[in-house]
């Protein structure tokens, strides 16, 4: 139905092609009555008869060079106003048929000379049935009116029908390129959350490379030294080489404390199924041990969050029991939930040494939580004094 490539839509080659068929067959039946009337009758319906058979063809030929667009050569324009001729004479004799082809030869000046050359040819072919009703000496007058009106009529819908159609295609053309646009953003998106993705692991790998060289690292270094100094002691000291084997052995406990920690700060989100306050309330639980007691509290219900904001939550709990355990030495640490349908607030308490206000504001960990939760609309909010324990609390909208 659509006007595209300079061809006319399919459903109109149809209703022309359908109707010069019926003309034709009109033409065959008039020859085969014009032997039955009287020679001495009126002589325009004979002329009128040949006049239109004639068109016929005529008309067939135009319409395969007929142009469908309005950008063409003035040459190609003559072609649709030859063509309205043609269908004009086709009304002589050809009936309802002729009638159609008219109608399509309206719709065809529409496209090509736009609502002001397909009203005018409207126009023309409303007022061609009233002319050759006056001719006519056995049609009066009202009759001419009436069949003048008739096809003006029909030229105004198929006029309407036109322009829905060529509406109709306009907007497919639009809804194929926002599409087509679409598309082209979401393979981008996809781009750029690969990207994205990348770069977050590649920032977390940093970041445990580095805190682990910090930690593991330096015991592994002072385990080396202690076990060096007791092989040079063995001998002359044995004592002091079986302190320094105790030491290490000291700092081979705490290198695989430490270790462990690393490893519980690793675990996915969903550990065993659990998710939301089950899932917190077991990762706040992994990190106790002899040394350091982990409370966990809730008040209110757990609201509906998605997973990623369910995810922001764990990594503060998780950012907050690590940097607890790891800097302030602390021996008692509360993790306390307050939910509500709106939002969920976590904090992370501790009663250990405090931090620096330097290493508040520019610590790695607590930059990516930052980042978290401003991707969240979240907010963040750390309080530490030397001495005075760390204090993390997070507010993450539901």
């Amino acid at each position: 139905m659509g006007f595209t490539h300079d061809h006319p839509p399919l459903v109109f080659s149809a209703f022309f092609w359908g109707s010069a068929i019926i003309s034709a067959l009109v033409f065959v039946t008039g020859f085969q009555e014009l032997g039955r009337l009287d020679p001495a009758g009126w002589l325009l319906p004979k002329v009128f008869l040949f006049v239109s058979a004639a068109a016929l063809p005529m008309s067939g030929v135009l319409w395969l060079l007929m142009p469908w667009r309005q950008d063409v050569p003035p040459l190609r324009k003559a072609a649709t106003v030859a063509f309205l001729a043609t269908s004009l004479l086709l009304m002589l004799a050809g009936g309802i048929a002729a009638l159609l082809i008219v109608s399509v030869a309206v719709g065809n000046a529409l496209v090509v000379f736009g609502l002001r050359g397909g009203l005018g040819y409207a126009a023309v072919a409303g007022l061609f049935p009233f002319g050759i009703g006056l001719l006519n000496p056995e049609q009066s007058f009202v009759a001419a009116i009436v069949n003048g009106a008739a096809v003006l009529l029909l030229c105004l819908v198929i006029l309407v029908v036109v322009v829905a159609m060529i509406e109709s295609e306009r907007r497919a053309e639009v809804t194929r390129r926002l599409l087509a646009d679409l598309e082209q953003a979401h393979a981008e998106l996809r781009r750029y959350a690969a990207q994205t993705r990348e770069l977050a692991i590649a920032e977390e790998r940093t970041r445990i490379a580095r805190d682990m060289h910090d930690s593991v690292g330096h015991y592994l270094t002072v385990i080396n030294v202690s076990l060096a100094n007791a092989q040079r002691y063995r001998t002359a000291r044995p004592e002091a080489a079986w302190d320094e084997v105790r030491q290490a052995q000291e700092l081979t406990l705490e290198a695989l404390t430490d270790t462990r920690r690393w490893v519980r700060a690793l675990k996915p989100l969903r550990m065993k199924g659990r998710t939301g306050v089950a899932a917190l309330r077991a990762l706040a639980e992994s990190f106790g041990s002899a040394d350091t007691d982990v409370a966990f509290t809730v008040r209110g219900t757990w609201p509906d969050v998605d997973e990623s904001r369910e995810l922001v939550c764990y990594r503060i709990v998780q950012e907050g029991l690590t940097n607890a355990l790891r800097h302030s030495r602390a021996r008692n640490i509360v993790v306390a939930l307050d939910c509500t349908p709106e939002r969920v607030e976590l904090t992370v308490s501790d009663d250990g040494a405090g931090a620096e206000r330097d290493s508040i504001t520019t610590g790695f960990g607590l930059r990516g939580l930052r980042e978290r939760l401003e991707s969240v609309n979240g907010a963040l909010d750390v309080s530490s004094d030397p001495g005075e324990g760390f204090t993390l609390r997070a507010m993450v909208p539901a």
